[in-house]
């Protein structure tokens, strides 16, 4: 009996350390993952904190998944008790483990004032922020565009400031040739580029400068950061995906992102044309054909013209089977998740709502209905104007 009591004990404890020991890997992966910080804060730590109320602030500003694992990570880590008063920069996506090493390493605090070169996919801006002390978030203080207007007093003082510091931020869906055509502009950047990188291989996101780094390593980061989240999400794709490449992929990524700026859609968008890819059927995308306008340099700022829908070039798949020859832009990562893991439907077709999505359809007379009821609100639009 003894004996059977024994090995019972025996398995209980092995069952026990094999869980305990998935556990604590659960727990120093998820230390070290990337984080949910979707735009970089300000985290302000007072003299006298703890790394308690430190976690929880991180917490309610869903820049750590959970606040225990962050301060048994700092407690195992030795940097419990290396807490740093002060105003600390936690970027985008930092990592429980990259954000304890910001609070605890000390020296000068990193927030303050910045200047932030916005490259849009319509425009571009220069904006000037500065920390308000109360919430931990940066307010504007003044923001113009730097091609056609002059700098402002705020804009003059701050570069003045030992302690400014630089972000070029890009929006998904710039193309190669607006982001390099933006950059130009951005004065703390030196150096000339000689050649517009090819479409969809600069990753947009927000970028930290120094003064004086050069335009072609700005570049370089982008690229970089783009191979990285290509190669992850080529690698994670969902079975039996119409694409035959990364570059495939690519290319859906940047249709999806033309597409649509509503989040929640994108999967559905990303599911009309895998479903139109499998059946053989054209893409008829209007933002391709756009392209085929443009190639990307500026929009096109009007609507299109029938003998524009027509005309054959590589990117229209109103006249070509399958996808375009390029990315049409610069997908960010929601759009290149949606590709190469689009939701499962049956939709074959999509047309704008009215609302800033759009209405999804299986049928060609489900469809014919959605265009009937968007071209009611554009005629009811049109009468108001």
């Amino acid at each position: 009996m003894w004996r059977h009591i024994a090995s019972n004990a025996l398995t209980f404890l092995v069952v026990l350390a094999f869980l305990l020991g998935g556990v604590i890997l659960w727990g120093q992966n998820t230390y070290n993952a990337e984080g949910p910080l979707e735009e970089q804060i300000c985290l302000r730590v007072e003299r006298g904190s703890s790394m308690r109320r430190v976690s929880t602030n991180l917490a309610s500003e869903q820049a750590v998944t959970n606040a225990a694992i962050f301060r048994v990570g700092a407690e195992y880590t030795d940097k419990s008790e290396a807490l740093k008063a002060g105003s600390w920069l936690i970027p985008q996506r930092a990592s429980m483990a990259e954000i304890t090493d910001i609070i605890t390493k000390g020296g000068a605090s990193t927030c303050g004032t910045e200047v932030v070169y916005r490259i849009g996919v319509t425009s571009s801006e220069v904006e000037v922020r500065e920390l308000d002390p109360a919430t931990g978030r940066y307010v504007e203080k003044a923001a113009f565009d730097p091609k056609q207007d002059a700098a402002p007093a705020e804009f003059v003082d701050v570069r003045a400031e030992r302690d400014t510091r630089y972000r070029v931020a890009i929006a998904e869906g710039a193309t190669s040739w607006q982001i390099v055509d933006a950059l130009k502009s951005v004065d703390v950047l030196k150096g000339d580029l000689e050649a517009i990188p090819p479409e969809g291989s600069l990753a947009p996101d927000s970028y930290e400068v120094r003064l004086d780094d050069t335009r072609a390593s700005i570049i370089a980061r982008m690229q970089e950061a783009q191979e990285a989240l290509v190669a992850t999400a080529w690698e994670n794709r969902d079975p039996d995906l119409p694409l035959a490449s990364p570059e495939e992929m690519l290319i859906l990524a940047s249709i999806i992102e033309k597409e649509t700026g509503v989040a929640e859609e994108r999967g559905q968008v990303a599911s009309v044309f895998v479903n139109r890819l499998n059946r053989g059927m054209r893409l008829q995308t209007d933002p391709t054909v756009i392209y085929g306008v443009t190639e990307g340099k500026g929009t096109l700022g009007r609507g299109l013209r029938q003998s524009e829908l027509r005309r054959e070039t590589p990117w229209n798949t109103y006249v070509i089977d399958g996808l375009p020859a390029t990315p049409i832009a610069n997908p960010g990562r929601a759009s290149i998740q949606a590709a190469v893991s689009p939701a499962t439907t049956d939709f074959i077709f999509f047309v704008a709502d009215g609302t800033g999505g759009h209405a999804f359809a299986e049928t060609l007379d489900e469809h014919n209905a959605n265009v009937a009821k968007w071209r009611q609100i554009e005629a009811e639009r049109s009468q108001t104007d």
